[in-house]
């Protein structure tokens, strides 16, 4: 028995944890769990629970079923929420087929086997999301909690007592919190997340949607991570900040360099600003999500990088005076609805791309994007983003680099249910629709 697994029986055993909750998420990315008490938890975690794999989205057929979900003893926390006085501890699951042989259907066995390739390459992944989000009084309305702005100090009892929960309950789930502040939007909201391994930090990501919804919750307000939810407003991103660290050296520094980027973190920027228009769908995987990619609401809608210059789709931050060798790369057209498995995934397959084919990095925007026309971006080679969610569909599907990083299972299921849901969009007649031509035409 691993001292982890001691550990986490001896836990809950002396606080008395009545039923442990194994967390996994369908390729969707949506949470999915069930719960066993303490008494199955050793064999648990020695052999995985047996599920219906066939009633998951995006897994198996009903012919080959079974499933298992096998705890990763590291992720064993404490839920801070539960039935009253009654202890309820979470773990996330790694899902197998019964023989044991990771299933290609999995988000978390994706992005495990896109770490593997980095840590063949000497590397290793990590990921820093700055969560934005909004409280709205029902999941019915978007009727805000507030009308603040950017940083705003807001005297709102219901809104500074949601803020304060919200964090104490995401560091009794052992998720350190480096900012949070009222964004641009009324009754929106950013969280930051402590930089961490991109493994640790999918599953963070997951753990802090399903927190934030249940403090809000308790609260009698909803939060909700949609990536556009007010027309005529601005839009919640997961702008993340990325860095490969080669043992204890931050791979992306030079100190010899101007801007302090090496030639690893300028081939890994190279390979974004070329992939990104393919991995779009991945991380920005919802009709809705091409309602928040529009440059009137100072979101990414143009491929290019910059340094201090937030118009850019890849951003390098000047690191503090001092701290140089935090040097890391903000990649800002991610939105809080996607699958952080997939996203990383999908991002750090195509920064790799970048630095095995050794990619020359293109000139540094130097003006506002936003501002320049079309044939301005044009002369100096600046693609926008797909504009639609059937576009970056059609991106992805003669994407090599997607299916690779995916794996067959996951790309063709992806790519069909996304074209069901374009499909399916296509065909509603909106409230935009009739207010324009129904009294006119």
């Amino acid at each position: 028995m691993s001292a982890q697994t001691d550990y986490v029986l001896k836990t809950v055993e002396e606080r008395g944890v009545r039923f442990v909750r194994l967390w996994f998420t369908d390729v969707l990315g949506f949470l999915k769990s069930f719960a066993i008490t303490p008494a199955e938890l050793e064999t648990a975690l020695e052999e995985g629970m047996t599920f219906d794999g066939s009633a998951i989205e995006g897994y198996s057929r009903v012919q080959e079923s079974d499933m298992l979900a096998v705890p990763d003893a590291t992720t064993f926390e404490i839920l801070p929420w539960g039935d009253g006085d009654t202890p309820v501890a979470r773990i996330f699951c790694d899902i197998t087929r019964i023989s044991g042989e990771p299933f290609a259907g999995d988000p978390r066995q994706v992005l495990k086997r896109n770490l593997d390739r980095a840590r063949e390459m000497g590397f290793t992944f990590y990921a820093g999301p700055e969560m934005e989000f909004f409280y709205f009084e029902n999941s019915s309305s978007t009727i805000p909690l507030d009308h603040a702005g950017f940083f705003d100090l807001t005297q709102h009892d219901m809104v500074s007592s949601l803020r304060k929960k919200t964090i104490m309950t995401l560091e009794a789930l052992g998720i350190p919190v480096e900012y949070s502040f009222h964004e641009l939007g009324p009754s929106q909201h950013e969280i930051d997340l402590r930089y961490t391994d991109a493994l640790n930090m999918a599953d963070n990501v997951m753990t802090f949607r399903l927190a934030v919804k249940e403090v809000a919750a308790e609260l009698g307000v909803y939060a909700t991570f949609m990536p556009k939810p007010i027309a005529g407003d601005f839009g919640s991103g997961m702008h993340t900040h990325f860095s490969l660290f080669e043992g204890d050296e931050n791979a992306f520094y030079d100190p010899r360099d101007p801007a302090g980027l090496s030639k690893t973190g300028q081939a890994f920027i190279a390979g974004l600003l070329k992939h990104a228009r393919e991995i779009t769908a991945v991380t920005n995987q919802w009709v809705n999500s091409y309602k928040r990619l529009n440059v009137r609401y100072e979101a990414p809608a143009y491929v290019c990088w910059a340094r201090n210059n937030r118009s850019a789709l890849v951003r390098v931050p000047i690191a503090k005076r001092g701290k140089e060798s935090s040097t890391r790369v903000e990649f800002r057209s991610p939105d809080p609805a996607c699958n952080p498995y997939l996203a990383f995934s999908v991002i750090l397959a195509a920064g790799l791309k970048g630095i095995k084919e050794g990619y020359e990095l293109a000139p540094e925007a130097a003006n506002n994007i936003f501002q320049m026309s079309d044939e301005e971006r044009a002369r100096e080679g600046i693609m926008a983003l797909p504009q639609s969610l059937g576009e970056a569909i059609d991106l992805m599907e003669g994407s090599e680099l997607l299916a690779d990083a995916l794996g067959e299972h996951v790309f063709e299921y992806f790519i069909r249910n996304k074209r069901a849901e374009w499909s399916d969009y296509r065909a509603q007649v909106t409230p935009y629709e009739l207010d324009r031509y129904l009294g006119t035409l």
